[in-house]
């Protein structure tokens, strides 16, 4: 597919999505973006004189973020990719090994979690780890843009937005917005023996997880390409160790 700084081809963006027959300058998806120009198709392997890495499959990319944890909850982190030198080598492009859509909560900052470093990681974080149209939106563009082909939906203990969710009162704002997205987690963790609150939390990661598949064409497509994996976490708040769930 063709790219220049990590962007493919108008064309190509339509035919992933499975709008081929789309107009130029039509919208495409919620968030309304108009493709009133096409970024060059040219193949060049250099950006601005830098080297462009080759995607990491989803494997490798998923051992780098295991790797990274165990060096989190010992102590040992490497800190790297974190230099002046990292910081200017990432002006001209992004290629972020994996994405991550986890929850806001301010315990459970993936970069650290994680022990990565500038450019490593394309996270998305909205309460509840949901899959939002904002937040389908922003891993489209990671994945068939950017090249990123692992998504980690990473959820977590003592999760407000699943506690909400299972409590089920009335909530002020737009708080229960995110939390009604949790509620079918809710009945799924019903069925289940133990922890009502504990078991949404996992049944809420893998629901989520799948609705990224179904709502998304492009998601979708990528899978059956094999050119991306879902898989999804859950983080101990008191150890820092992340659990891989499938």
């Amino acid at each position: 597919m063709a790219r220049i700084n990590g962007f493919i081809g108008r064309r190509n963006f339509l035919h992933l999505a499975g709008l081929g027959g789309v107009t130029i300058g039509a919208i495409v998806g919620t968030g309304g973006i108009l493709w009133n120009k096409e970024p060059s198709l040219a193949e060049d392997p250099f950006v601005d004189g830098v080297k462009r890495p080759k995607p990491v499959n989803p494997q490798t990319a998923l051992n780098r973020l295991i790797a990274g944890n165990q060096r989190f909850t010992r102590g040992k982190r490497l800190l790297p990719r974190q230099s002046k030198f990292r910081l200017q080598e990432t002006v001209a492009a992004q290629y972020p090994f994996a994405a991550i859509l986890g929850c806001a909560d301010s315990r459970v900052p993936a970069e650290i979690v994680f022990d990565q470093g500038l450019g490593d990681l394309f996270v998305v974080r909205v309460a509840g780890n949901i899959a939002s149209p904002e937040a389908i939106g922003s891993l489209e563009y990671a994945t068939s843009v950017l090249g990123t082909q692992l998504i980690l939906v990473l959820g977590h203990a003592k999760c407000g937005a699943v506690h909400a969710a299972v409590e089920g009162k009335p909530l002020p704002g737009r708080i229960g917005a995110f939390v009604e997205e949790i509620k079918p987690a809710v009945e799924i963790a019903k069925k289940k023996n133990g922890s009502l609150e504990a078991n949404t939390i996992i049944a809420n990661v893998q629901y989520q997880a799948e609705h990224l598949a179904e709502r998304s064409t492009i998601l979708g497509n990528l899978i059956q390409q094999g050119k991306l994996k879902i898989v999804g976490g859950y983080y101990d708040l008191a150890t820092g160790k992340v659990t891989m769930l499938f």
